[in-house]
């Protein structure tokens, strides 16, 4: 018998998140071996009248393919799927991949160009900006070790936060919204080095409430490009390209990062030198999902901890636009809850988060409590 909790969940994405609309062509790609979700999703599509089309591929597979890749096969396998997208009114996908390492021992200059070349046309320039989509998570073994929990306990967790009422936090959501449009000065403080301070004006903010991201539960906005100076030591793991950063901490002048330190500097060094933009900032968020507490490196997840913030190297939204571009956008964690040292948040030098809680009367609806 199925979980009814998955039906639930692929009614969400299908319906609420994408709002598929009859004869509306609808990607779904399956990153891993799970098949239910999926045989959900394509039942959903039929339903709503739309047509979905259906992807299943591996990190391991990509790793083969990409550790002997070159320039000119990565351009015609980017104008390839470039096509497919095109054709395409929404986007679906679902990672579910067993080894969040799987592409780790790709050389870094493979790693590189597939960034510059594929992601770069096919996700970053179209899908994101011409299709309506949606990006989740699956559990499974290998997401629960993450999250050190058991695989039963794991999907309770997982269903408890991808199926929230996001429609209730869109709501709850809209006074911060407003407060950051008006806002000029930010400044985020925090244990030992973080110190930070920069300017949002003009920028605007997208509410994220389940219609990009499952799960979801975050506020995003830009610095002006080069408004950033201080301090921010991330205090959250993060993999990238199959690698595991910790302790990461970036030093800006006029928006820049000068300096870059983790528990692998030169490797993070040769992230942020891909290309000009990765060493500025292009997008900053606050995370807000009740359920989320803890780090389990799986970026969707992590980026919407309750009580977080995420300072963001690379390329911008054009739906809060700074102006750069880059091949990288890397979403670096920063919790403030007590148990993870505290912090503050300020705009325009008003206290409007403290410890991770909203402490301003119009914000409160964002508080923990209030959500669930």
């Amino acid at each position: 018998m199925r979980d009814p909790r998955l039906e639930q969940l692929a009614r969400n994405l299908v319906g609420y998140s994408l709002n598929v609309q009859p004869g509306e062509r609808v990607l779904i790609e399956m990153i891993g071996s799970e098949r239910e979700i999926v045989k959900c999703l394509v039942q959903e599509v039929h339903a709503r009248g739309g047509h979905p089309y259906v992807e299943l591929t591996d990190y391991a597979v990509t790793a083969a393919v990409l550790r002997s890749a070159t320039p000119e096969f990565l351009e015609h396998w980017a104008d390839m799927h470039l096509r497919r997208m095109k054709d395409m009114d929404c986007y679906l996908a679902v990672r579910a991949g067993e080894n969040v390492s799987e592409l780790s021992d790709v050389p870094e200059d493979k790693m590189k160009l597939y960034k510059k070349i594929y992601s770069q046309k096919v996700h970053m320039e179209q899908r994101i900006k011409h299709t309506r989509w949606v990006v989740l998570r699956y559990p499974n073994a290998s997401m629960a070790q993450l999250a050190s929990m058991s695989t039963e306990k794991f999907e309770d967790f997982y269903f408890d936060v991808c199926n929230l009422d996001y429609a209730k936090m869109s709501d709850a959501m809209t006074p911060l919204q407003e407060l950051m449009n008006r806002t000029d000065r930010v400044r985020i403080v925090g244990p030992g080095k973080t110190d930070i301070s920069f300017s949002i004006k003009g920028i605007g903010s997208v509410k994220c409430c389940g219609r990009r991201n499952i799960p979801d539960g975050e506020l995003y906005t830009a610095p002006v490009r080069d408004s950033v100076n201080g301090v921010i030591a991330y205090n959250t793991p993060s993999e990238n390209s199959g690698v595991t950063f910790e302790n990461i901490t970036f030093r800006f002048e006029n928006g820049k990062i000068v300096e870059a330190t983790a528990n692998d500097t030169a490797r993070l060094n040769k992230i942020l030198d891909t290309d000009e933009g990765a060493r500025y900032i292009g997008e900053f968020s606050l995370g807000f999902n009740p359920h989320i507490l803890y780090p389990m490196k799986d970026t969707l997840f992590d980026e919407k901890i309750d009580g977080s913030l995420h300072f963001t190297p690379g390329q911008a939204y054009e739906q809060a636009d700074n102006g750069n571009r880059s091949a990288v956008h890397w979403d670096l964690v920063l919790i403030q809850r007590p148990e993870f040292g505290g912090g503050e948040v300020y705009f325009d030098d008003r206290l409007i988060r403290k410890d991770g809680r909203f402490v301003i009367p119009e914000l409160e609806g964002l508080n923990p409590e209030n959500l669930k």
